[in-house]
Formats: structure tokens, C-alpha cells, sequence
């Protein structure tokens, strides 16, 4: 029975592929859905901001959940994280960076179509104490279900906090 449901379910998601992306993101939506949305103010240029986030080859010296980073950003360039949950092993999460727009706009995005997806932005505004930098994420798919995501707010937090002292460290 089981095997017959996963066999409907792999058919029902390679229609839904062949039938195009927006398509395929609707469905995945509605198998499964999550967000997490963190700000912070930098007090600092979005051109600063925006140099730390994208040096790659340096996440592994201030980046307490992506430890590494291999890949240059650019537009359609893939990146490896390795990302390290709390009590976890390191895992890598492969992303095509689908959106580059210096110094305000980084969107990420990776995972398998109607399982798992996130779609990761950094987004910096110009506000009058500096940049204001939101980190915002949404997964979609069947497996979002059962994934618990309850770590990822408090580490982009973290994040927030590391980029912040990283910002002002190379000031």
C-alpha cells in the first residue's frame, strides 16, 4: 500500500514538473509550507553589508551556522553550504543563487520540488541608523511536514549578530 501511494505520489509530481515551474511551486506550497523572517540594523553602508555576505571564501571565519561556503556569488552561480545545525553533524545544502542584485537584494535557492525547497533571501535597506538586514526564508513541500525547523529563526539570529561584528570589525 505504501508503496503504491509513493509510486501515485512520484507520477503526481513529474506531471506537475513537466507542466512548468510556477505550477510545480503552487503544488509544492500546498504539500507543505513554512517561513522565517529576521531583521537586524547594521550601522553601516549596504556596500559593507553587502561585501560581507557575499565573500564565500570568509563564512568560515565569522559564520557560526554556515561554516563554509564554496562558490562566488553572482547570478545563476551554485553555492555549497555546509551548514551546522546545534547536536548535528555539518551537512551540505547545494543552492543556485537566482537573484544578485548588489548591495540589496541575494536570493537563494535549492532543494527538490514538491519534497523540500527553501528559498533564502538577504534583502538590505538603507535606513537612517545604517542598513537594516532581513533574512527571510520559506520551504515549501511534503517534507516540510515533518521537518523540524523550530533551530533555524534562533540561528539566523545568530547569523544576524555574526554579520553584525563582522560588519563593524572590518570598518
Amino acid at each position: 500500500m505504501l508503496r503504491k501511494i509513493f509510486l501515485s505520489l512520484s507520477i503526481l509530481l513529474s506531471l506537475f514538473m513537466l507542466t512548468g515551474c510556477t505550477s510545480m511551486d503552487n503544488f509544492s506550497k500546498k504539500l507543505g509550507y513554512s517561513k522565517v523572517y529576521t531583521e537586524i540594523i547594521i550601522q553601516a553602508e549596504p556596500e559593507e553589508v553587502w561585501a560581507v555576505i557575499t565573500d564565500s571564501s570568509n563564512y568560515k571565519n565569522w559564520n557560526p551556522v554556515i561554516v563554509n561556503a564554496v562558490g562566488d556569488y553572482a547570478k545563476d552561480a551554485k553555492i555549497v553550504n555546509t551548514v551546522v545545525e546545534k547536536s548535528k553533524k555539518p551537512t551540505k545544502i547545494k543552492s543556485k543563487v537566482v537573484k544578485f542584485e548588489p548591495p540589496f537584494h541575494l536570493n537563494q535557492f535549492g532543494g527538490y520540488r514538491g519534497i523540500i525547497t527553501f528559498d533564502h533571501h538577504y534583502i538590505l535597506e538603507k535606513v537612517e541608523e545604517g542598513t537594516k538586514v532581513i533574512q527571510k526564508e520559506e520551504y515549501t513541500g511534503f517534507y516540510v511536514n515533518f521537518w523540524d525547523s523550530s533551530w533555524v529563526e534562533p540561528a539566523y539570529n545568530q547569523v544576524n549578530e555574526a554579520l553584525k561584528k563582522e560588519v563593524l570589525r572590518r570598518k
